[in-house]
């Protein structure tokens, strides 16, 4: 049985008449179809016939009276016709008798199991389709038969049905993405389905078309995934490894839509409420702070909103964030700025106390924040993120004894000094410091060896190299 996270229908109202898809079936639904002449070919049956003529002229009355012959016949003509046009329209009418009464989903779900006639496999073959409406139609009335009744998509068809989803999502210039979006937000309002989709690589999907210039309706779309997703507490404690406060941030700061602005604060509020560990909440608002949240909220404290939701939601905010602020050490502050891999020149960087008392906690959790710092060397174009990089690289190596030999063995030394030759002159000169650094570190070094050397030898001990 699907589990639903039941929402305003005014937040999942199906796809807005304005859509490609929508325009498209409204022409479709005004054609006739010459059903006589497919029986006279042969190419459906008598039975079948006479159920899609009733069914053209008094669909409710017919349905009611007939519901296994209608659906046996529906799922007949999906499977066996092959004319576009025609395929069209059975697909609009299945839709439309769906959309009128959502119990239909369990009359179709129930009737195909007393047939033993597979319900998902005739709409997953119109997957493959060349015509894009026969496509995004098939994909929305599987939807509609995953989450509107009381039987769950099987596990194979939902992995191949959520990657068919995202494909879609990223494919350029696609007309039918508000359709492919509206498939989604309905997806994953289904908690056994937000898994399967964190498991075709969905999330990174979302974030990595968030971050190009959609227009409005779609952004607002996929935040609303994102939004579902964060009702899961384990999703909710994941999210932002995928970077998605700072791309929602980002959004936040240009966007001039009150829709969006909402919906990308509910974000915000479930990445803090739903995580069990108090802990991620805390990263998330500093996160937030980090990524210039509170400065916007602080805007938004200004402006008067017709909706009450988003006045909630920036108190709310505002307090977390503010609270979050005064725990911060200063160490929480710079490894949520790593963490987010938008280095600047914040006061922490070229502060020696920080780096001669906090150096060594770089090596926490098998080097994590070295190992974002070497990987937004090898990665990032930004010559800000570039430079501080080098610095703090150079900074870790001064201030622990070991450094050099933890970075050679993550292959910083290497990526640092190819920075020596980089095209901005910031960039060339960090990376110089922080070659200088590594070498004067291992004369240091050196330097330690041999006078414990010589002073070994003094008092007649083997030498530390143990070499001739």
């Amino acid at each position: 049985m699907t589990t639903a996270l039941y929402l305003p229908e005014e937040n999942i109202d199906m796809i807005a008449a304005t859509s490609v898809l929508q325009q498209q079936a409204a022409d479709i639904r005004t054609r006739t179809i010459n059903w006589a002449s497919y029986m006279q070919s042969q190419m459906i049956s008598e039975e079948d016939y006479k159920a899609i003529s009733a069914l053209d002229k008094s669909r409710a009355s017919h349905l009611a009276q007939n519901s296994s012959q209608v659906v046996k016949t529906l799922l007949n003509l999906v499977s066996h016709l092959s004319k576009d046009s025609t395929i069209q329209y059975i697909l609009v009418l299945l839709d439309d008798l769906l959309q009128e009464d959502r119990s239909r989903v369990d009359l179709f779900h129930e009737t195909a199991g007393k047939l033993k006639q597979c319900i998902w496999g005739p709409f997953l073959n119109l997957l493959n389709r060349q015509d894009g409406f026969i496509v995004n139609m098939s994909s929305r009335i599987l939807a509609k038969f995953a989450c509107w009744g009381h039987e769950t998509m099987p596990k194979s068809d939902l992995n191949f049905y959520l990657q068919f989803l995202k494909d879609q999502l990223a494919s350029n210039n696609n007309e039918y993405i508000q359709s492919v979006a509206r498939c989604l937000q309905m997806m994953l309002r289904v908690d056994e389905y937000r898994f399967a989709f964190v498991g075709v690589d969905g999330i990174s999907t979302l974030i990595r078309i968030l971050s190009t210039r959609v227009n409005f309706q779609v952004q607002y779309q996929l935040i609303f995934c994102l939004w579902v997703l964060t009702f899961n507490p384990l999703l909710a404690a994941k999210m932002n490894k995928f970077s998605v406060i700072p791309i929602l941030a980002d959004i936040l700061s240009d966007c001039a839509k009150e829709k969006v602005t909402r919906i990308i604060l509910a974000v915000f509020r479930n990445l803090i409420e739903k995580p069990e560990d108090s802990s991620v909440a805390k990263d998330h608002c500093i996160a937030m702070v980090q990524c210039k949240v509170l400065k916007q909220l602080s805007i938004f404290e200004q402006r008067r909103f017709d909706d009450e939701d988003i006045t909630a939601d920036v108190e709310y905010l505002s307090e977390k964030l503010q609270n979050s602020v005064q725990d911060l050490s200063s160490f929480d502050e710079y490894a949520t700025e790593v963490r987010s891999g938008r280095l600047e020149w914040s006061p922490v960087h070229k502060s020696a106390k920080f780096w001669r008392e906090n150096a060594q906690r770089l090596n926490e959790k098998n080097y994590e924040l070295l190992r974002i710092l070497v990987h937004l060397l090898e990665t990032s174009k930004d010559a800000i993120i570039l430079s501080v990089a080098c610095f703090d690289i150079g900074e870790y190596v001064r201030h622990y004894p070991r450094g050099k030999h933890v970075l050679e063995q993550l292959g910083g030394k290497q990526i640092v000094m190819q920075h020596l030759g980089h095209e901005d002159p910031n960039v060339r000169y960090e990376a110089l410091l922080a070659v200088q650094k590594l070498m004067v570190h291992n004369w240091e070094y050196l330097g330690k060896q041999l006078e414990k050397e010589n002073e070994n030898q003094k008092q007649g001990a083997a030498p530390i190299s143990g070499k001739a």
